[in-house]
């Protein structure tokens, strides 16, 4: 464990590698979970004040699940999440002509429609947060890939020799700053030097 602050990063995030390779997962983590995607406190509000730039990306079965439950649904394991269309893709998702499940927040933002990127945790994967039991302000960061879905990514990632965290550089430096990247890759360096 590489500790910064009051975070607890896995040495996997350094030492693994990882790249999407969204031509043979299909965005795949898009819709397989066991709920929508994990949202923080500011990003219900996020959803509330973008759904109508965002509602012409979707498709109709995600706007009907999004209008019949919610912008956002809470779950009891996970907190607040996405809707889901059946209990399967995220309602904010959608497929391009490749059959590639893309976001529909993303899109409106890479357009210029909004500011907001999407849910920090679908940025961050396959990196996943979690809060302390015993300590509020303390948050463990684990490398989570899933085992089948995410192969294809390690394998591309060992190829192309790109650490997770390098990988993840704009999503972690989007969570957690600067400063606390240039930390982290400061003890990633350290360690390839050590080994």
């Amino acid at each position: 464990m590489i500790a910064i602050d009051n975070k607890l990063v896995s040495d996997e995030i350094v030492e693994k590698q990882f790249v999407c390779d969204l031509v043979k997962c299909k965005g795949g983590c898009c819709e397989d979970g066991d709920a929508g995607a994990p949202l923080e406190l500011n990003e219900l509000d996020e959803l509330i004040h973008s759904y109508e730039i965002v509602k012409p990306y979707l498709t109709e079965a995600g706007i009907q699940s999004i209008e019949e439950h919610g912008k956002y649904v809470y779950d009891k394991e996970f907190g607040w999440v996405t809707p889901t269309i059946k209990g399967s893709m995220c309602a904010y998702g959608f497929k391009d002509e490749n059959g590639i499940i893309k976001c529909g927040i993303e899109k409106a933002y890479n357009e210029g429609k909004i500011s907001w990127k999407k849910p920090v945790s679908c940025h961050l994967f396959p990196i996943r947060v979690s809060k302390s039991k015993e300590d509020e302000d303390l948050e463990y960061l684990n490398y989570e890939p899933r085992p089948d879905l995410c192969r294809a990514a390690c394998k591309l990632g060992k190829h192309l020799k790109v650490p997770v965290y390098i990988f993840l550089k704009e999503s972690i430096i989007r969570k957690y700053g600067e400063e606390f990247y240039n930390a982290l890759e400061a003890a990633a360096q350290y360690a390839e030097a050590n080994k």
